[in-house]
């Protein structure tokens, strides 16, 4: 592992530092939900700085970059405690299955609006039944005589849906298929007739996430993303994108740990000594396990400067990640005491509680805790694979045998 910029990257760190530090974005609110004018702005200014899109090709509105650039600009922003960008899912996960699955008419319609934040996208691939089974989802998509698809189904927990312009929409077109083989990726308009978006409410107060429904949604095959029957293997484009976004390269899921020991340290004085000893103590072994998670970032880095691809340190920092990140909000909002029960935040809008409420759904996002853990297992470590009772059988049969199965366990 490396901890030093080469030359060439500490120039790059350079110039990312001073942009930011000079047109830092202090006092504008960071809830989307009430200010995302401010946060399309901040990152279009991001994006006509050469600090959006690093690593997208040139011809596609990138800059043509190294994966490293990109992490230092993560890590910059980070530092400063930047609001992050608006199109985080459209520039992570929907923008890389276009640029590989995507026409060239595709490419050169939504690319650019995207990175600017002049579009905002979703990743619609959550189903109320296929969540850790994505292939399992049900949303059809029949193909017309006239040439166009025509959705009908339900997707859910769908980030930012509400917000969007555009998203990518995985549904199944054959089902009398193994169900890998039968689905179809297509870029869909959130605004056309027959698509509803349904905010859920979460406990932090907050509505992030949605339902979506499409009810006889017309699809032009101009917009499908890869071939008929390949949604599958246009999908994991997506899902690795998003899980190497979430997986870590030296920032944390969550709070920074120095963040979290300053607040603690600024109410230790109202605790109990037995209380302080254990909330020193819970600090000290959050605070390792962020560490870890933080150089196993490190150790991707160091791979990804020297040009090579990085390996299962994705899915390890994710899943770490996540759980550090748990264990510091938890403890942030406990030493509060009594005053937790009040908005007692850095900036009064209730941080370390919404923080507390917000942060299990990262154990569902970009992968549970445990499909990560089943990958960690399978490829890394050589266990044996999961069983697959549905191996060999095409989905209506799956759904078949689902059904009998049910019935016989309430007989």
């Amino acid at each position: 592992m490396d901890f030093d910029d080469t030359q060439e990257e500490a120039a790059w760190r350079a110039e990312v530092r001073t942009f930011l530090e000079q047109h830092r974005v202090d006092g504008a609110d960071r809830d989307v939900e009430r200010d995302v004018e401010t946060a399309r702005a901040w990152q279009a200014a991001l994006y006509e700085a050469g600090f959006v899109g690093v690593t997208w090709p040139v011809e596609v509105g990138g800059r043509g970059g190294t994966p490293m650039q990109q992490a230092i600009i993560d890590q910059e922003m980070a530092r400063l405690d930047l609001p992050s960008l608006v199109n985080l899912i459209g520039i992570g996960m929907c923008g890389p299955t276009v640029i590989v699955h995507g026409s060239d008419d595709q490419k050169q319609r939504y690319l650019e609006r995207l990175l600017r934040a002049d579009d905002i996208w979703c990743q619609l691939f959550s189903e109320p039944a296929a969540g850790s089974d994505l292939a399992g989802l049900r949303t059809r998509a029949v193909l017309g005589d006239d040439g166009d698809w025509r959705v009908n189904g339900q997707k859910v927990w769908t980030t930012l849906a509400h917000r969007s312009d555009y998203g990518i929409l995985l549904t199944r077109t054959d089902p009398d298929v193994p169900k890998h083989r039968g689905l179809t990726m297509f870029v869909v308009d959130m605004k056309a007739p027959g698509v509803t978006v349904r905010p859920l409410r979460q406990m932090s107060g907050g509505a992030d996430f949605n339902e979506v429904f499409f009810d006889d949604v017309v699809i032009p095959d101009a917009e499908r993303l890869g071939a008929v029957g390949d949604g599958w293997r246009v999908a994991l484009t997506t899902l690795m994108s998003e899980r190497l976004s979430l997986g870590g390269g030296g920032t944390e899921i969550g709070p920074r740990a120095e963040t979290v020991a300053r607040h603690v340290a600024e109410h230790l004085d109202g605790l109990s000594a037995d209380r302080q000893a254990l909330a020193r103590q819970e600090l000290g072994r959050a605070y390792v396990a962020v560490l870890g998670a933080r150089y196993t970032g490190y150790r991707q880095l160091s791979k990804l400067s020297r040009g090579e691809l990085p390996g299962p340190e994705a899915s390890a920092g994710k899943l770490s990640g996540t759980r550090s990140a748990r264990d510091l909000a938890d403890l942030a909002v406990r030493v509060l005491g009594d005053d937790a029960r009040v908005a007692t935040t850095r900036d009064g809008s209730g941080f370390w509680q919404n923080l507390q409420a917000g942060l299990p759904g990262m154990a569902i996002a970009g992968g549970t805790d445990q499909v990560l853990r089943n990958i960690i297992g399978e490829r890394v470590l050589g266990l044996p694979a999961e069983p697959r009772a549905d191996k060999g059988v095409t989905f209506t049969e799956s759904l078949t045998e689902s059904r009998a199965a049910g019935e016989r366990t309430t007989a």
